[in-house]
């Protein structure tokens, strides 16, 4: 009896041991599976944004590169670990134009909170091409990129689920942030700032000669479980049990933030 006593208590252990075992390995592998799923659209908006081209249009013509926050975007504001302060994650959309030969491309990125195929915090890419010789066309590449809607199908393709924030900001040649009041470039138009992010679009020959990416994403097993919650209201809303419990995840969220210079700006573009 004492020595079947002792092989459940060893049995015990072991199973407890196991299964810490198992928990770890399973964190590790879905934290590298984050990691590995974010670094690979870091890397795809980087080059994107390395591509970016001045169309060398007017004010009102072909924009170079936009930014803004989601319209009617509430978003999702998470208290820190053992800290009195929250984390907000702002989410804007994007569009970047580019030059290659005899054909301009636009890219854009936007995150679509509540996805057509059901998914959470989804991040789709725009692509749309055409030819240089019609300026008019180019400038219709930002109307296509606001007006098309977001769907896995051309132009829009569907990248990661669970960025809960992205934003961009532009710096000058000098290393300052371009932000609502900055004079000192040509062609540059700012929207009024919205939860400390300023909107701007940039036509002409300006482009900035840096740009910031920051994103933030959910680790899979915490989005798998919102997803498997009742969709009550539209996310995010304060009553919505998908944000409720999103709220408190601030421990599962892996932010990516990266500099990345643009090679074609022009200093000329900067009074």
């Amino acid at each position: 009896m004492v020595v079947v006593a002792l092989l459940g208590l060893i049995v015990v252990a072991l199973m407890g041991v196991f299964n810490s075992t198992q928990k770890a390995f399973r964190a590790s592998v879905t934290q590298s599976d984050v990691l590995e799923g974010g670094r690979a659209v870091m890397d795809l908006m980087a080059g994107d944004l390395r591509e970016m081209s001045p169309s060398l249009g007017a004010s009102n013509g072909a924009v170079n590169f936009y930014a803004n926050t989601n319209a009617g975007y509430l978003p999702l504001v998470q208290p820190l670990i053992a800290s009195s302060s929250a984390r907000t994650n702002v989410l804007e959309n994007f569009f970047i134009l580019s030059r290659e030969n005899q054909n301009y491309t636009a890219v854009g990125y936007v995150v679509i909170a509540n996805s057509a195929d059901g998914n959470l915090y989804s991040l789709y890419r725009f692509s749309m091409t055409t030819n240089v010789s019609s300026f008019n066309a180019a400038a219709q590449l930002y109307t296509n990129f606001l007006g098309t809607s977001y769907t896995n199908s051309p132009p829009w393709s569907h990248l990661i689920d669970g960025v809960v924030g992205l934003r961009v900001r532009a710096f000058d040649t000098n290393g300052s942030w371009m932000a609502r009041g900055y004079t000192n470039a040509e062609n540059v138009f700012f929207q009024p700032p919205v939860l400390g992010e300023n909107g701007f679009y940039m036509f002409g020959k300006t482009l900035p000669a840096s740009v910031e990416i920051e994103m933030a994403t959910l680790e899979d097993r915490v989005l798998q479980r919102a997803e498997s919650l009742p969709n009550n209201l539209p996310l995010p809303s304060p009553g919505d049990r998908r944000t409720i419990f999103l709220q408190d995840q601030a421990g599962k969220v892996h932010i990516f933030r990266q500099r990345v210079s643009v090679p074609n700006v022009d200093p000329s573009a900067y009074q």
